[in-house]
C-alpha cells in the first residue's frame, strides 16, 4: 500500500477530504499529517478523524534532517502539500523527487509565488477582473509554484463575485478534484 504523508499549515479542510477519501480505497493510505503551525485548526480536524498530526518548526524542516528522517521512518511514499506555506527545502526535493503535490488556488503560473495563497489570491484575482480562476494541482521544485503542472480546473467569474465567492467556488473545486488527482498520480507513479 502506498503511503502518504499530508503537510499543512491552516484549517485543513483538504486534508479532512484526503484522509476521507483514501480511508475508502485500498490502494494507499494517509499515515501522519505534519503541521508547522502550532495554532492551526488542522490539529483537532486530525484528532476528529483519529489522524495522528505532529507539530515541527522551522529549524526541524530547514536546518537540520528531522523532517526528513521522519519520513524516511515512516516509509513515506509521497507527500501532499494541503495548504502549506513554506518551500520544500532540497533535502526533501532530492529524497522525494517527483513524489509531492501541492494544490494551488489559481490558475498557474498566474497568481504564484511566494505570499500568493488564499485571500491574497482571491483578492488579486477581483482586483484583476479575472473572468475566470481555479485550482491548479502540481508537482513541487525548488521554486513556489513552477512545478510540473498535473492538473488545472477551471470555474467562470462574474462582476458580482467577491474575494469571498471566488473562495467558495475555489473551495469545490479542491474538494472535488483535489483527492481523485492524488490517486490518479500516485497510482500512475507509485
Amino acid at each position: 500500500m502506498i503511503r502518504i504523508v499530508v503537510f499543512a499549515s491552516g484549517s485543513g479542510t483538504n486534508v479532512e477530504n484526503i484522509i476521507n477519501h483514501f480511508n475508502n480505497t485500498d490502494k494507499a493510505v494517509v499515515t501522519n499529517v505534519l503541521c508547522n503551525n502550532p495554532a492551526a485548526k488542522v490539529f483537532d480536524r486530525c484528532e476528529k478523524l483519529n489522524m495522528p498530526c505532529s507539530f515541527f518548526e522551522k529549524t526541524d524542516f530547514f536546518k537540520e534532517n528531522t523532517v526528513l528522517h521522519f519520513l524516511q521512518q515512516e516509509q513515506t511514499d509521497f507527500i501532499i502539500l494541503a495548504g502549506f506555506l513554506w518551500k520544500i527545502p532540497a533535502n526533501l526535493l532530492a529524497a522525494f523527487p517527483n513524489k509531492i503535490i501541492n494544490i494551488h488556488p489559481a490558475l498557474l503560473p498566474k497568481y504564484g509565488g511566494k505570499g500568493m495563497y488564499g485571500m491574497h489570491i482571491h483578492k488579486a484575482v477581483k482586483a484583476n477582473n479575472e473572468t475566470e480562476t481555479g485550482i491548479t494541482i502540481h508537482y513541487v521544485n525548488e521554486n513556489y509554484d513552477e512545478g510540473a503542472i498535473i492538473f488545472q480546473a477551471k470555474t467562470t467569474l462574474t462582476s458580482e463575485d467577491t474575494p469571498e465567492t471566488i473562495a467558495e467556488k475555489i473551495y469545490v473545486l479542491e474538494q472535488e478534484y483535489f483527492p481523485k488527482l492524488i490517486e490518479n498520480e500516485i497510482l500512475k507513479n507509485g
